[in-house]
């Protein structure tokens, strides 16, 4: 996907100053939204500490991603502490370790973490996320045999999941463990405390580093062997499992590969509908992630649907849904949706 597309198609388009904010650029500001700022880190920095000490692994998890974007966090409150904790704990499941694979360091070439993607093949061989996890480190390692095995197993899967709709689960279920303090509540927006919780949680799920399934090489793969039978049949089979899969992402490529692959004209006419229809389910999504903020009863049921859990592509459409916001894209707007569709990344 191209990079412009990206924060669009990863839970909308909330607009953030709060985990990547310098403080001492802050601190040199005195503007009202530079002290909001200040009062949002310090109550991450406050649930973090609150968090920790707990046993079981969705607040565990929750504690990790709210600290993983906050600078110089002691060590025993830190994202590499929190989520080895989260991934030991008797009630550990595939979201930690899916979460753990960026406890690494990109520098020394350890990523994604070889003992977060063995657990995975392990405990989610089912998942053609963690094969296109395993397929981007095989191919980055020249091993194209293993890289084509793990294109066969994503395509046999029986599903995708790349684990937002968890992530999202376990800090929509933590934001709320301390009231939103006062000096972080936009005095001007009728969300209040919720708009704060609204901001933290899908902002901190918005910011922080992602795994990266081998989309891209996927997709190269497919398009480079379209005249092998055997590989272009698992290159369709791919296509179903991510049209059907948990992220906009994964649909997105999935209705890429069936345009470019399916010899029948009709079923890649109705891939590039398809992806028009993706293109205005996100940007709806995105415009109303942007409203949240200042809209208390958006901010209220976008949490709402964050503590329910599903996938992030359930949590789209069901905003859209109880939004009065139709799934398809309108008529009169399908040609120019159709040439905006996000490219596969």
């Amino acid at each position: 996907m191209r990079a412009r597309h990206r924060s669009v198609m990863k839970l909308g388009g909330i607009s953030l100053t709060l985990a990547l904010a310098a403080s001492s650029a802050a601190a040199a500001d005195a503007s009202p939204e530079a002290a909001r700022t200040q009062a949002l880190l310090a109550y991450q920095h406050d649930l973090v500490s609150v968090l920790a000490p707990r046993a079981d692994a969705m607040p565990l998890l929750g504690a990790a991603l709210l600290a993983r974007p906050l600078p110089r966090q002691p060590k025993y409150n830190d994202f590499h502490t929190l989520i080895e904790r989260a991934a030991q704990a008797p009630d550990s499941t595939p979201a930690v370790q899916w979460a753990r694979l960026v406890d690494c360091d990109t520098k020394a070439k350890t990523c994604p973490n070889a003992e977060a993607l063995r657990a995975l093949t392990d405990t989610a061989a089912d998942n053609a996320a963690v094969w296109l996890i395993k397929l981007a480190a095989d191919t980055a390692d020249n091993k194209s045999d293993a890289a084509r095995d793990d294109l066969h197993r994503a395509a046999t899967a029986k599903l995708y999941d790349d684990y937002t709709g968890s992530a999202l689960k376990a800090l929509a279920s933590t934001a709320g463990t301390l009231p939103a303090p006062a000096e972080a509540i936009d005095p001007n927006a009728s969300a209040g405390p919720y708009g704060v919780q609204v901001v933290l949680v899908y902002g901190v799920a918005g910011l922080l580093p992602q795994p990266q399934p081998g989309m891209q090489a996927a997709a190269r793969m497919c398009a480079d062997g379209k005249d092998d039978p055997a590989l272009k049949t698992d290159c369709l089979q791919l296509a179903k499992v991510l049209e059907w899969g948990s992220s906009p992402l994964a649909r997105s490529l999935g209705l890429h590969l069936r345009e470019t692959l399916a010899d029948d004209p009709a079923e890649q006419a109705a891939a590039r509908t398809e992806r028009a229809n993706l293109t205005w389910q996100v940007q709806n999504f995105a415009r109303l992630s942007d409203r949240a903020p200042q809209d208390k009863a958006l901010a209220q049921h976008l949490l709402a649907l964050a503590r329910n859990g599903g996938t992030e592509m359930s949590l789209v459409l069901a905003a859209l849904r109880d939004a009065g916001i139709p799934a398809d894209v309108p008529d009169a707007a399908a040609a120019s949706a159709t040439s905006a569709a996000p490219a596969v990344q």
